[in-house]
């Protein structure tokens, strides 16, 4: 399945109307606000924008592995179920084998007292009762399918016996190992040479293409978003400020956030420049977010109403973009 057939495939999830506070004694700082994104099943849909934007915390919310202050509201529906609604009990039977979430940092994210093998087994031992040594065959190869070179004197090594770009594979390998309906990759190539990147990126459309599992990838590389992206969603403060095609993002991004990305990223366009453009200033940090519209203090379109009112979330045939430049 391609993401052209994606485009009215049923979606495997729908996020509506989710925000997303840090509850701080009697203060509440909004990180996500009022974020609604669909996941059509066979497609890959990228979110980008700057550090500090969200991005990462909408994966954790989609898994409900956020911190214990953090204050969920909106709907987050899993093949017609609400994650927000149903108990730890039943959402641990969901994640490993029906979701599967690649983290952002791999250092952290293994057991540093098991070794490596073992570890990624042990959701196919769980979730499909694999004898161990049905579980070492299918972990094997992954290995293989992630680049990881001696993938049987691997499997018995510790997490400290790898380098970070190994842990990563290994991360990859363990995300994808019951085959997941849904995937959540959080920058999952940012510790990986070139090669390696455009190998895992492959991996990454090879199941989606096999299985038809949605892909939401998170990632900086803009490159990497008009490579393997069907849909793509901007955001920027905690708020997806366009969402649209890949193709059509590209083709004419809409909000001047958007616009300064792809301008200040190295392309065909760029080789003729000296410098590539910059957006001046940088992204609010949580709980300084200003009133109105939260990019209108780096923003050169900016109206007198961007910084008294929020901007309307307006749709445009199949595309939405947050902005008062297209109010109606």
């Amino acid at each position: 399945m391609n993401g052209e057939s994606a485009g009215v495939a049923t979606p495997v999830l729908r996020i509506r109307d989710l925000s997303l506070s840090f509850e701080s004694g009697s203060r509440l700082s909004r990180a996500v606000r009022d974020l609604s994104l669909e996941l059509p099943r066979g497609a890959i849909t990228c979110l980008a924008g700057e550090s500090g934007c969200g991005k990462s915390l909408t994966c954790k919310a989609v898994m409900r592995l956020t911190p214990e202050n953090a204050r969920l509201s909106g709907e987050i529906l899993f093949e017609g179920r609400d994650l927000l609604a149903i108990s730890e009990k039943e959402l641990r039977k969901i994640r490993g084998a029906a979701i599967g979430m690649i983290f952002q940092e791999p250092m952290t994210s293994l057991n540093p007292v098991m070794k490596v093998g073992p570890q990624v087994a042990e959701p196919l031992r769980l979730h499909w009762k694999a004898s161990k040594e049905e579980a070492k065959a299918r972990v094997l190869e992954l290995f293989r399918q992630a680049g990881i070179p001696s993938p049987e004197i691997r499997y018995n090594d510790y997490p400290h016996q790898l380098s970070g770009g190994l842990r990563q594979r290994a991360m990859i390998a363990m995300a994808l190992a019951c085959k997941p309906r849904l995937l959540l990759a959080d920058e999952p190539t940012t510790a990986l040479d070139a090669t390696i990147q455009g190998q895992i990126l492959r991996l990454l459309v090879e199941e989606r293409d096999i299985s038809g599992m949605a892909v939401l990838l998170v990632t900086h590389d803009l490159g990497v978003v008009a490579d393997v992206g069907d849909f793509v969603g901007v955001m920027y403060a905690g708020v997806l400020v366009e969402r649209a095609s890949t193709k059509a993002l590209f083709a004419k991004p809409l909000h001047p956030y958007t616009q300064g990305l792809i301008a200040s990223s190295p392309g065909r366009a760029s080789r003729t420049l000296s410098r590539l453009p910059t957006i001046q200033g940088t992204v609010p940090p949580l709980g300084q977010t200003p009133p109105g519209c939260p990019f209108q203090p780096r923003c050169s379109q900016a109206l007198p109403v961007c910084s008294r009112e929020f901007p309307p979330r307006e749709i445009l045939g199949d595309r939405e973009v947050v902005c008062w430049l297209y109010a109606r």
